[in-house]
């Protein structure tokens, strides 16, 4: 019997993946895809600053119980 037996085992080292260059497609889609997003962000910013802060549908104040039990 070896020392090695009980415990936890390493799991075995993925090997290296190799690095594809990317080509015209690939390049003009990722251009695209993040000027797409940049656009979603300034959008979303400018409906964040047009609507007026409000409170959530109890209007803040809660909900009022009587005293009567």
């Amino acid at each position: 019997m070896s020392g090695r037996q009980g415990g936890k085992m390493k799991p075995l080292k993925a090997p290296k993946k190799e690095k594809k260059e990317d080509d015209e497609d690939d390049a003009a889609f990722k251009a695209k895809q993040k000027a797409d997003q940049e656009a979603l962000k300034k959008a979303q910013d400018r409906g964040k600053l047009l609507v007026p802060k409000q409170g959530g549908p109890m209007g803040g104040a809660g909900i009022k119980k009587s005293g009567k039990k």
